[in-house]
């Protein structure tokens, strides 16, 4: 099987996802994880699915489909299953971030659990794949959390953003939701959720000191 690299995932493990201003600087997350990403790209490519970047951080696709995804937050990197509510996890080693619903992710903070694990992970991806060619949807609920619709609109528009939000403590999380809603303009919320956007993906809260 030919491997194809995209130079764009190239460029976001040397200089992130640029999407703060700690990109490209010795403080972005996604340097402090390189070798545990490069190792699950090496793992996520050797199943046949096709690299891009979208919002920021790769994602490994089927005929368009996203299957799965690779990311850096600030404790941990990262392998995500955009269907793995549904997915049978036979080892539980799939969890869930915050209210998050259809995803679920899988934490590393070495890179040899990764290879310890190489072929565990590469079934799950199989798995996830097999799931996206046979159409099944995972069921939702709708969000118990007060969140504005615009917030919603965020998250559908760039689900990294929704994956670090909801990285947040749940403390955290209602300060912004809070925050967000207060203003009775649609434009106006829109406006505060972009402004505190770099602030969420640093894991910082509302109130929180951001230098």
């Amino acid at each position: 099987m030919k491997i194809e690299l995209n130079p764009q995932v190239d460029k976001y493990l040397i200089d992130g996802c640029m999407r703060c201003k700690y990109g490209g600087t010795p403080q972005c997350k996604v340097l402090n994880w390189t070798e545990e990403l490069e190792t699950l790209r090496q793992l996520v490519l050797e199943t046949g699915l096709t690299e891009e970047i979208k919002w920021g951080v790769p994602v490994y696709t089927q005929n368009g489909r996203n299957i799965v995804t690779i990311n850096a937050l600030k404790e941990s990197a990262n392998i995500g299953f955009y269907k793995g509510a549904i997915m049978t996890d036979k080892h539980q080693i799939l969890t869930q971030q915050g209210n998050i619903q259809s995803a679920r992710i899988i934490k590393f903070t070495r890179a040899d659990e990764i290879r310890k694990l190489k072929d565990v992970l590469k079934s799950y991806v199989l798995e996830a794949i097999d799931i996206e060619k046979s159409g099944n949807k995972v069921e939702t609920v709708k969000n118990p959390e007060p969140v504005p619709d615009e917030l919603l609109q965020a998250f559908e528009d760039d689900p990294a953003f929704e994956s670090a939000f909801y990285a947040l403590t749940p403390g955290r999380q209602r300060g912004y939701i809070i925050h967000f809603s207060q203003p009775k303009q649609v434009q106006t919320r829109t406006g505060r959720i972009e402004k505190y956007k770099a602030q969420i993906f640093n894991g910082v809260g509302l109130h929180d000191k951001y230098n």
